[in-house]
């Protein structure tokens, strides 16, 4: 997440002046991984609470994906709320303002899904699965290329996790601890890759997915609604992009086989393509690795930040946790 790139009173007064919201209070959320964004709680002044994400930049391909499932019918998923001028988003010098309705409630990382919400998450990315995206939009988006970006970028840190020890406290923690994990490092890279190889030459039909839809994604209200949220980076995809979370054990949640058949009881029949679905699961942890090994290992500032960057990179090695399950989900 960016640490508050803007001043909160500039903030402010884009939201007063844009959106017309009369702000009492504005509150920084440091929650995310995302470090292009940073979030707020905006509270005003009849005691309405607003969602508020700057994010670095002016892509707006995330609220033209929400207006596209809005009018597909799909409703859980939360509309930002438009600008005094009928906009979905505001610019603020180098960044752009999205403002969202605020929900209080629970994400799948601190709540378990009830058997119905399992159900009604399975219905939703099928629908999703199912949406047609314009060529228009399509040509704006990511497409899948099965890239080596991130298993070259752990591949490069290898000499500097074998070198002498780091001076800075932080990383030669997560120095001794990579060492300590080669073994199941270049299992994860050389494996990841030997399945990008396989399915760059299979025809996967390419639908659009979230990417990123794990627990902390998806939000459960007082009311029992679910909404997936954060849609700041779809991509076509094969739909094991998405089903990969599903059973995955991101943040050692999900990853029970109840939850599982109540998903697919409502997500209905379809062939999985298991050589996807491993290759997936293998290749979100190397980008993770990858992500928070050059920021631990490489930078010396943001102590705090960087300290959770290393907490959340052992958590992945634990008994049940993304490595284990990814280790084990075969192929077709």
């Amino acid at each position: 997440m960016l640490e508050k790139p803007v001043s909160e009173s500039i903030i402010i007064n884009c939201l007063d002046s844009s959106y017309d919201l009369n702000v009492t209070t504005l509150t920084f959320l440091p929650i995310g991984a995302d470090i292009n964004a940073s979030v707020y709680k905006a509270q005003t002044l009849d005691q309405t609470s607003y969602f508020v994400k700057i994010k670095y930049g002016h892509n707006d391909a995330s609220v033209e994906i929400l207006e596209l499932l809005q009018s597909a019918g799909i409703q859980q998923i939360i509309p930002p709320v438009k600008t005094i001028h009928d906009k979905p988003t505001e610019s603020l010098d180098d960044y752009t303002v999205i403002v969202y309705p605020f929900i209080e409630g629970e994400d799948g990382f601190n709540c378990d899904l009830t058997d119905i919400q399992w159900i009604t998450l399975g219905k939703t990315l099928r629908q999703l699965h199912e949406v047609t995206v314009p060529s228009s939009m399509q040509n704006r988006m990511r497409k899948e290329t099965y890239s080596s970006k991130w298993r070259e970028a752990i591949r490069s840190m290898y000499d500097h996790i074998e070198a002498e020890p780091i001076a800075d406290e932080i990383a030669l923690k997560l120095q001794k601890f990579m060492k300590s994990h080669m073994s199941d490092i270049r299992r994860l890279v050389d494996r990841a890759e030997q399945l990008a190889v396989k399915l760059r030459d299979l025809p996967l039909k390419l639908v659009l997915c979230h990417s990123d839809i794990h627990g902390g994604n998806v939000l459960m209200d007082k009311n029992s609604n679910i909404y997936i949220v954060d849609w700041d980076d779809p991509i076509m995809a094969p739909k094991e992009r998405d089903l990969m979370f599903i059973g995955g054990g991101v943040a050692n949640v999900w990853n029970k086989p109840l939850e599982e058949k109540l998903f697919y009881k409502g997500y209905g029949e379809t062939e999985i393509n298991r050589t996807a679905l491993a290759y997936y699961r293998h290749e979100r942890i190397v980008e993770d690795i990858a992500v928070y090994a050059q920021e631990v290992l490489l930078t010396t500032d943001r102590n705090e930040e960087r300290l959770e960057m290393y907490t959340h990179l052992v958590a992945m090695f634990e008994p049940q946790g993304v490595i284990e399950i990814a280790f084990k989900t075969g192929e077709n």
